[in-house]
């Protein structure tokens, strides 16, 4: 890694944060018709459109990141390029923005959770990002936004009220269980084997929290994926009969999924955290 070569990482996490920022003040005049009426819903949607654009970006670019530089795979402690730094960058610059939205609008258990999260999120790529080493890592970890991408849509779908019946709702899940399995599971199962082959290479503490944070996203991700299975492909027995009542149930289970799921996408950005620890 040449020192030349290196950006300044602080200041596309300014960056990022400001973009992220203006993105949630432009979406003011964009609302849903549903999401007009409800002050809840007019968070929620916001909130989720923001991380639906963080998603777009940050899964294209990570994996034009390995496509242009194939080396980051084979080194994911030391291998480095500008764009991949970057890129962790303005990530961060969003996950300060996103604590910070719920901080202020959306005191719910759901989102302590997620502030708490985020925290480390910001923490292990703040690391990245300040010591130039782990970039590789943790641009892996950001390969689970493709799946987020999908997972984002589902949300909108689900708060302006869509019936999942809707052929765009349809194949929406179709490309959310798709892209679910390849982009988070297969991902995880890569990231558990990096970790298992350079077991030599990491101390003892390191490894052992690793393969532990590996293993508990592993799992929450298996009931993530179960559990929207169940939610957009298991057949209704019954129909709501109320049509305010529906929109409720789906907006709330909307919520269930994005404190477990969309969200999820950043569970797998703890992994670089062991690993950061070593420099």
């Amino acid at each position: 890694m040449n020192p030349d070569e290196v950006v300044s990482g602080p200041k596309w996490v300014l960056g990022g944060f400001l973009f992220f920022s203006a993105c949630n003040q432009l979406l003011r005049l964009l609302f849903l018709p549903s999401a007009r009426t409800n002050p809840a819903q007019t968070w929620k949607m916001k909130n989720t459109a923001v991380s639906l654009i963080h998603s777009l970006i940050t899964g294209t670019w990570a994996l034009y990141c390995f496509y242009e530089h194939p080396k980051l795979a084979e080194d994911l402690i030391n291998a480095y390029t500008a764009s991949s730094h970057i890129l962790v960058s303005i990530s961060v610059g969003y996950f300060i923005h996103d604590f910070l939205d719920m901080a202020v609008n959306h005191h719910k258990r759901s989102s302590y959770e997620l502030m708490g999260h985020h925290a480390c999120v910001i923490t292990c790529f703040g690391l990245a990002v300040w010591t130039a080493y782990f970039i590789g890592y943790a641009v892996v970890a950001l390969f689970v936004e493709v799946n987020s991408i999908f997972l984002h849509i589902r949300q909108l779908f689900v708060i302006s009220g869509m019936s999942k019946q809707e052929p765009r709702y349809r194949f929406n899940s179709m490309l959310n269980i798709g892209t679910f399995v390849v982009f988070r599971i297969a991902v995880l199962g890569w990231m558990t084997r990096w970790i298992v082959l350079h077991k030599d290479d990491l101390s003892l503490p390191v490894y052992t929290l690793g393969s532990v944070g590996l293993a508990i996203v592993m799992l929450m991700n298996i009931i993530l994926f179960f559990r929207i299975c169940i939610m957009d492909f298991s057949k209704k027995k019954h129909k709501e009969s109320n049509a305010s009542s529906t929109q409720k149930r789906m907006v709330q289970e909307g919520e269930e999924v994005r404190g477990v799921g969309s969200k999820a996408t950043s569970s797998t950005l703890i992994h670089p955290t062991h690993n950061l620890h070593l420099h």
